[in-house]
């Protein structure tokens, strides 16, 4: 069975998927699943950028910044786990800590401390990059 799409570039015929039904093919799907590795994305960096930056960022930026990077750790913290790498490298198993601790606290009201919390968000981030590129669970591009 074949389907075209409703995009107007796009005008060749596609297959519909058709997933495995039997205990093999889905196991097989779930290695290739647990091997991905994605790629470090232009966001992600571009946020660590901005917040490691000279440039103070405003109040209303600071907390901008603190949600990106909540989800950029929360991501990262997850395929680390995931990718079993915590459990080789103790340095990685300490940047999950202190990812998933520096997450979950509050962004100080203080406008200096939310700076330097943000900061110590990102600078999490960069080590946990630098680590999971080390480790293959990463590329460092697209």
């Amino acid at each position: 069975m074949t389907a075209t799409t409703l995009h107007p570039s796009w005008s060749h015929p596609v297959r519909a998927a058709v997933p495995p039904s039997t205990e093999a093919g889905l196991r097989q799907v779930l290695e290739k699943v647990q091997r991905w590795a994605p790629y470090v994305d232009g966001l992600l960096l571009d946020d660590v950028a901005a917040v490691l930056d000279a440039y103070t960022p405003t109040e209303h930026e600071v907390d901008e910044h603190a949600q990106r990077l909540r989800g950029h750790l929360m991501r990262l913290v997850h395929l680390a786990v995931v990718s079993k790498v915590a459990e080789q490298d103790e340095q990685v198993a300490d940047l999950i800590e202190r990812g998933r601790t520096i997450r979950t606290e509050e962004v100080p009201t203080d406008h200096r401390r939310a700076v330097g919390h943000t900061r110590r968000m990102a600078w999490t981030l960069d080590e946990l990059i630098e680590r999971l590129v080390t480790h293959q669970c990463l590329t460092e591009a697209p």
